[in-house]
């Protein structure tokens, strides 16, 4: 459980907010869709925007004039009233004159008491500078979802989630995303304080290196999906990179909410034993997916829904990086998680995120029914990942992770493993297992095609260790088709036999214990789950029949 209520986990705090809920998602306002988009483009529904600590004689709302570069610093105070039902983004423009050094932006909102049952007020903030705020195009500069009031940036620096740069002058945007409104409506209350002076240096972003020390072609363990404080995180990426070591990892993905920012600070971080990919998490109003493999500082705009038909082309952007697209916590229950894309245009699916839960089992027997699907219909399947969502203590990094057979310890190497699906999940790096069918003298493991004569014998074969007192699933198209348990001390073999008439996959499930010590059978009434808590999941092991 989470020490801070604004930081929970999905599988550990039901009652809570998810941790990606901060950073809602809308189409972009330029687009169709006019009766959601055009309200609010100014951010007033009813209210008004004034403008404090400006010099007698100063333009507008929300309006700065040209200044000296030894001006005082001005405040603007932005204002308005969003009713239920305003736009998923509220757009407040500043005009930023010459001789800006920083802007620094602070905000609040008000939360008054609900109904039990209704959602209360809600509201995320970021912002674009004057290169606009079009869906996809390069104005963005920052977002903090809901996790902090106030940010700063300047050329030099800039609030972590936000991205030091040249302050312009222009029509810059504060963004509001509220993503839950009360039925009185929501109030807010926005300052935005330039601050004028000399530029400072300019910031100097300090990529990782896309190669680690590998051992060859080689099982390499990593966590996929993780938080900094560049979003909702608590742990800063220190300390992240610390606990991926700790937990006995050799790569991780950096996927912060809605922002590349973190990007700029892994390099230090990573090292011959440790490689970091940059990544993002992208939260729509629709469901949050992944971006792995992303160039250093690219980033990838969540401003749109399903019905917007927006979303491939932003798959088409990770895939232009050579970065994998990849649905995460698909039935997670909180705001705007269910993801509602589909996945023809998907790599891979996360059905294993953080500690088991009931949306895990939903998420797996998903996968598992689209691939007897995919195999009948001579298409590709769709890989299964499993991440920890780490955001802060005492959620352990690493758990669950993916162990990727690549070629070495590279970025591209390891993203291929992943795209194959040459992995299998592991809930810590205690839990080992080796998985192979054999059979007319041909052999294949995780991720691979056996193609042999259609009644050959095949000797399915699981090495296990670290799993004690755990079960064993064997399961193909048709299912369950075998189950055994592990001895107390937790390393056994299973071997059970099929054929490629039989079975069209095989893969396999490492199970704890139920609560009651029993393995479970798959038919549990009640408030409990239908097995225990997984300690290993399987890709694949495709079987074929040899044509004639």
């Amino acid at each position: 459980m989470p020490t801070e209520p604004t930081t929970p986990h999905p599988a550990t705090d039901p009652a809570t907010p998810h941790p990606d809920v901060p950073s809602p998602a809308t189409p972009d306002p330029t687009t169709p869709h006019p009766a959601r988009r055009d309200l609010l483009r100014t951010g007033l529904a009813t209210g008004a925007v004034t403008a404090l600590g400006l010099a007698a004689g100063a333009a507008g709302a929300g309006e700065a004039a040209a200044a000296p570069a030894t001006a005082p610093d001005r405040t603007l105070t932005l204002t308005g009233h969003l009713p239920t039902g305003a736009a998923d983004f509220v757009y407040l423009p500043v005009e930023v004159p010459e001789g800006v050094r920083e802007i620094a932006v602070s905000y609040g909102y008000d939360k008054p008491p609900v109904p039990a049952g209704t959602p209360g007020n809600s509201c995320d903030i970021g912002i674009f500078d004057e290169r606009g705020t079009d869906l996809g195009g390069s104005g963005f500069r920052g977002w903090s979802g809901g996790f902090r009031t106030e940010f700063s940036l300047s050329r030099s620096a800039a609030t972590p989630g936000y991205l030091p740069g040249p302050v312009n002058p222009g029509t810059w945007h504060v963004v509001l995303g509220p993503y839950q409104i009360a039925p009185q409506g929501l109030d807010y209350h926005v300052e935005v304080t330039l601050r004028f002076g000399a530029p400072g240096p300019q910031f100097t972003p300090r990529y990782p290196a896309e190669r680690a020390r590998g051992r060859g072609r080689a099982w390499y363990r990593g966590d996929c999906h993780l938080h900094t404080i560049h979003s909702d995180g608590r742990r800063r990426p220190e300390e992240v990179a610390a606990g991926a070591r700790a937990a006995g990892l050799d790569f991780i993905v950096s996927t912060d909410h809605n922002t590349s920012s973190s990007h700029a600070v892994w390099g230090p971080l990573a090292g011959p034993d440790l490689l970091i990919v940059p990544g993002e998490e992208i939260t729509t109003r629709n469901g949050h997916w992944l971006a792995l493999g992303l160039e250093g500082g690219q980033f990838v705009d969540w401003r749109y829904r399903s019905r917007d038909e927006e979303f491939p082309r932003f798959v088409r952007q990770v895939h232009r990086s050579g970065g994998l697209v990849v649905p995460a916590h698909p039935y997670c229950p909180y705001v705007a998680c269910q993801w509602k894309f589909g996945y023809d245009q998907a790599d891979a699916v996360e059905v294993w995120n953080g500690p088991w839960t009931y949306d895990d089992e939903s998420a797996v027997d998903t996968w598992d029914g689209r691939l007897a699907v995919a195999l009948r219909e001579g298409r590709s399947w769709l890989p299964a990942m499993g991440n920890s969502d780490a955001h802060s203590e005492p959620q352990v990094i690493g758990s669950p992770h993916n162990v990727v057979l690549a070629e070495d310890l590279t970025r591209d190497a390891v993203l291929d493993g992943l795209r194959d699906g040459r992995s299998w999940l592991a809930e810590s790096q205690a839990v080992r297992l080796e998985f192979t069918v054999t059979g007319h003298g041909r052999q294949a493991g995780i991720g691979e095609e056996l193609t042999v004569p259609a009644d050959a014998p095949l000797d399915v074969r699981l090495d296990v260790s670290g799993v004690p007192g755990g079960t064993v699933r064997l399961i193909t198209d048709e299912g369950q088709m075998h189950q055994e348990s592990l001895p107390a001390g937790g390393s056994g073999s299973v071997v059970w036999r099929t054929t490629a008439s039989l079975a069209a996959y095989v893969r396999a499930e490492v199970r704890h214990p139920k609560p009651d010590g029993t393995p479970g059978k798959g038919n549990a009434m009640g408030p409990d789950l239908p097995w225990g808590p997984m300690a290993a999941l399987t890709n694949p092991i495709v079987l074929r029949p040899e044509e004639h």
